[in-house]
């Protein structure tokens, strides 16, 4: 049995062009922003990497179809849809299987990617160890899937509500290369910096395409995370953001809030706690990340001498 992939015209003709195609999540359209601001910020992140050079791939299933890339049609039906499920590698199967429509995590889209033989994928921040997870032994399935799914994925770092220090330990564990792009502090998604290190630095989109392919020429698993810092510009400044992001967590223990509904939760209250720029910001950082995306996948077209 082999999983038919539903191709946008686009994305067929760059195919058939061997252009580069960068793809891009759903579930920042699906569980990210409401109707219309979810429709408008993912034309203008799709523009972002066509302005590059590139060719958008946003991921979704629709009606048991995996999409490799949607057509404005498709992306509005998808913008204004309710009930839709937020897929990961442990229900995409079923979803496809029953007919259902889901949106793709990181996960599910690096899954869908590397079905399609697209190697560089754009996002705003990766999920990964839950402050508390020592008890709750909630760690988001992107830590699990960069281990063994070979695609570059370009990200803001971790999401800032996360345990960052037990996602950069899991991380290395598991032999995922954490690089971060013209610095050495790992960036903290709204904000550019951390107090943290980065495991890896490599300053320029060449560098990073040569990494990927060194990798699979030593036939090595897994993909590799790609640290993008929020433009400074746009960044939250960590001090203003800590006591929010400690705020939120609090109510989210407060309510009961567990497993798949933590992220999404903690997202909106810290979006009404800095009233409304935690997402001003969330639209540059994957927006920056679109950009680099489609500057690394145009460098890993590019055959080498």
């Amino acid at each position: 049995m082999t999983i038919p992939l539903t191709f946008s015209a686009e994305v067929a003709e760059a195919r058939a062009q061997g252009r580069a195609i960068v793809a891009l999540e759903s579930t920042i359209i699906t569980h990210g922003m409401p109707y219309p601001q979810n429709e408008q910020v993912a034309q203008q992140v799709e523009e972002d990497v066509r302005a590059a050079g590139a060719v958008p791939a946003t991921i979704a299933v629709i009606d048991g179809a995996l999409h490799i890339g949607l057509d404005a049609t498709q992306l509005s039906t998808l913008a204004q849809a309710k009930g839709v499920a937020k897929l990961s590698r442990a229900d995409m199967a079923v979803c496809i299987a029953t007919g259902g429509t889901g949106a793709t995590t990181v996960a599910a889209t690096m899954i869908a990617a590397g079905l399609a033989g697209i190697s560089v994928f754009a996002t705003g921040g990766i999920g990964g160890v839950h402050k508390g997870a020592e008890n709750s032994f909630d760690i988001s399935a992107d830590l699990l899937e960069l281990a063994q799914t070979p695609v570059t994925v370009v990200a803001a770092g971790a999401k800032a509500i996360l345990d960052v220090a037990k996602t950069l330990e899991v991380l290395e564990t598991q032999g995922v290369p954490v690089i971060t792009v013209g610095q050495d502090s790992f960036p903290a998604f709204w904000s550019a910096s951390s107090p943290l290190k980065s495991p890896l630095r490599l300053d320029s989109a060449a560098q990073i395409a040569a990494a990927h392919r060194t990798r699979v020429a030593m036939g090595l698993p897994g993909g590799q995370l790609i640290a993008n810092p929020i433009p400074k510009s746009a960044e939250i400044p960590a001090t203003d953001l800590n006591p929010i992001i400690a705020r939120a967590q609090a109510d989210a223990e407060a309510h009961g809030i567990t497993g798949k509904g933590v992220t999404p939760y903690l997202l909106q209250r810290i979006f009404e706690l800095t009233e409304g720029k935690s997402l001003t910001a969330n639209i540059a950082l994957v927006r920056n990340n679109a950009r680099l995306a489609a500057e690394i996948a145009i460098a890993l077209a590019i055959k080498p001498a």
